[in-house]
């Protein structure tokens, strides 16, 4: 964390916020098992036992630091190919007849999927799991999506970007990703031009990335993309430029602020009000606390993010050390998130995988497609995640999953296995789909005996709070797991 005179001043004003909160820091000690659990579970995809006693012996803030001192890092898987090439400009599409229209449209979808299975593959190795569920927050916070920027190397660009400012600083994270190609596009900036304002930016700027509604007007709105007029995108080399003959270089108002704004201007100006922080600091909460944030607990940690110049390190460690984060009333209130189930899983029972190729799919067909939010606002999670069809298709993921020798069999038989997302007529899909699957490997009488002698143990690791039916005595091994993982508890984190 650079020690910046912000975030000095922002240390000063957590300590002397703790002492007003209701939700005062306790006195430090060691977390215990279950407290370690809890944060592993919040902050990372999965945790074992050998990982959780780790944590157990520090304190919170010990435990927080150790956490966030491993964050921040660059991918370790290497990227797809296809994102080193040269950007492919989409006025190719123009002069093109529909049949190399739609050749270039199934190319178009296969780099997509690379992309996705680039990810998925990133989270399931990562050492840090933080910086993925923080990559992954940003992408769903500055929502652009594949369907509409219809470039893969512009996306895959946007993601490293969200990964570099993932527990950066959110002031310079906002001010890039403004200028980032495949905002431009999604939000139509390239459009914007003086004389014919494109207000599509300037709108989602500051309801959904920094103030929230209620906090401006419709006027503040149409002054704001006056500001933003003349930013664009080289079509040709997928890079932001700035055209200062399409600026509108005239007097404008924002917030109450006059002057001859330009946008990095207004970008000044959403952060230096309060509702900034706030809207963030809510957020945060919703991630890793509870569905319904503490007003009170939400100006302590936004008064952090504002004092430390908008550091994300200070405002994650205000959050993840507090008694609210620990309190037993929110634990198991929050619902996994599709990637957060699959990932979770495969983390958490050292499954062996070769291609991803079922994952990829497994979340998207649960109901979230990586790199395709469904529109603007992201995907509302929460309760949203959760309805007859999909908790019907979580239980059928997961027994499959833990049924592998079973379907392997059945193929070597001749059986069908099913390829969920995937056409019926796409032969070869469904082929290397069935290979993927086979070749998932789960050993798991070896992944048991780390809790010999210690079978209550295996239920607190497994779930975060007591299961919903408790297993019969008499089931025991594989078939334990099974009960547990289909047991709605483990929905829960």
């Amino acid at each position: 964390m650079r020690l910046s005179g912000p975030t000095l001043r922002g240390a000063c004003f957590l300590a002397a916020s703790i002492v007003a909160s209701p939700f005062a820091l306790a006195a430090s000690g060691p977390l215990g098992f279950d407290d370690a659990r809890h944060l592993f579970n919040r902050t990372s995809f999965a945790a074992g036992p050998a990982d959780i006693e780790a944590f157990a012996g520090l304190t919170r803030e010990q435990a927080v630091d150790r956490l966030l001192s491993w964050a921040g890092k660059p991918a370790v898987t290497p990227p797809p190919a296809c994102t080193a090439e040269p950007f492919e400009s989409l006025r190719r599409f123009r002069g093109m007849s529909p049949e190399e229209r739609k050749a270039a449209l199934r190319e178009m979808n296969r780099k997509a999927f690379e992309l996705r299975s680039w990810w998925l593959t990133e989270m399931l190795v990562t050492p840090s799991p933080l910086t993925e569920k923080m990559t992954l927050f940003w992408h769903n916070h500055f929502v652009s999506s594949q369907q509409k920027v219809r470039s893969p190397q512009l996306m895959y660009r946007q993601n490293a970007l969200l990964r570099r400012h993932a527990l950066g600083n959110f002031g310079e994270l906002l001010r890039d990703i403004a200028r980032d190609p495949a905002m431009v596009i999604y939000l139509d900036s390239a459009s914007n031009r003086k004389g014919q304002p494109n207000e599509n930016f300037a709108r989602e700027v500051m309801e959904l990335f920094t103030l929230g509604e209620g906090h401006y007007t419709e006027r503040d709105v149409k002054e704001a993309a006056r500001a933003f007029t003349g930013w664009g995108i080289d079509p040709d080399r997928g890079e932001f430029v700035f055209r200062p003959q399409a600026h509108d270089d005239g007097v404008k108002t924002v917030l109450g602020r006059t002057g001859n704004l330009d946008g990095d201007a207004v970008l000044g100006i959403l952060l230096a009000q309060p509702q900034t922080a706030e809207l963030i600091a809510a957020k945060l909460w919703r991630e890793f606390v509870s569905p319904d944030p503490d007003a009170g607990e939400v100006r302590r940690i936004a008064a952090v993010l504002r004092e430390s110049g908008y550091e994300m390190r200070p405002a994650l460690r205000a959050l993840l050390t507090s008694d609210a984060f620990y309190a037993p009333a929110n634990r198991a209130v929050l619902i996994k998130s599709p990637v957060e189930l699959v990932v979770g899983t495969l983390r958490q029972f050292s499954f062996a995988t070769g291609e991803p190729l079922p994952f990829v799919l497994g979340v998207a067909a649960l109901g979230q497609n990586l790199f395709a939010p469904p529109n603007v606002r992201g995907w509302p999670g929460g309760e949203m995640w959760i309805n007859s069809t999909t908790l019907l298709a979580r239980k059928a993921f997961l027994d499959r999953l833990f049924r592998v020798e079973e379907m392997r069999a059945m193929a070597a038989g001749g059986g069908g296995v099913e390829a969920p997302g995937m056409a019926a007529g796409a032969a070869e899909g469904r082929s290397r789909y069935l290979q993927a699957l086979l070749d998932v490997q789960f050993e798991g009488n070896k992944w048991l005996s780390q809790f010999d002698g210690r079978p209550q143990l295996l239920q607190r690791v497994v779930l975060a709070s007591a299961p919903v039916t408790e297993p019969p005595p008499a089931v025991q091994g594989i078939e334990l797991i099974r009960h547990l993982v289909l047991d709605p508890a483990y929905q829960l984190k």
